[in-house]
C-alpha cells in the first residue's frame, strides 16, 4: 500500500499499473493534474484474511489546484505468483 501511494506521489505510472491484478487493471492511468500535492497517508487498518488476501483501508490526503481533500478507501490486495497487487477497493464518503 504505501508503495503504491509513493508511485501516487511520483507519478509512476507504469508501477502502479505493473502492481494492479490483470483483472481489474485499467488499460491505462492519467498523470497527476498540474498543482497536485500529495500531503500524506494514514493506514488505518490491516487485516489478512488468509496467506493471499489481504485488506487495507487508508486514507490519504492530497491538494489538487489548492482545494484540499482526502480519499479514504478499504482496498483489497492478493498475492499473484508471490507479489501482492491491488485488486479494487471500496471508496468512502469523506
Amino acid at each position: 500500500m504505501r508503495s503504491r501511494y509513493s508511485a501516487y506521489v511520483l507519478d509512476e505510472l507504469d508501477y502502479l499499473l505493473r502492481t494492479w491484478h490483470r483483472d481489474t487493471r485499467p488499460a491505462a492511468l492519467e498523470p497527476n493534474e498540474p498543482g497536485t500535492r500529495w500531503l500524506g497517508l494514514e493506514v488505518r487498518r490491516h487485516d489478512r484474511i488468509d496467506a493471499d488476501h489481504e485488506i487495507v483501508e487508508f486514507v490519504a490526503r492530497v491538494r489538487i489546484q489548492g482545494r484540499a481533500s482526502r480519499i479514504h478507501e478499504i482496498s483489497r490486495f492478493t498475492r499473484v505468483e508471490g507479489v501482492w497487487v491491488y485488486v479494487d477497493g471500496d471508496i468512502r464518503p469523506a
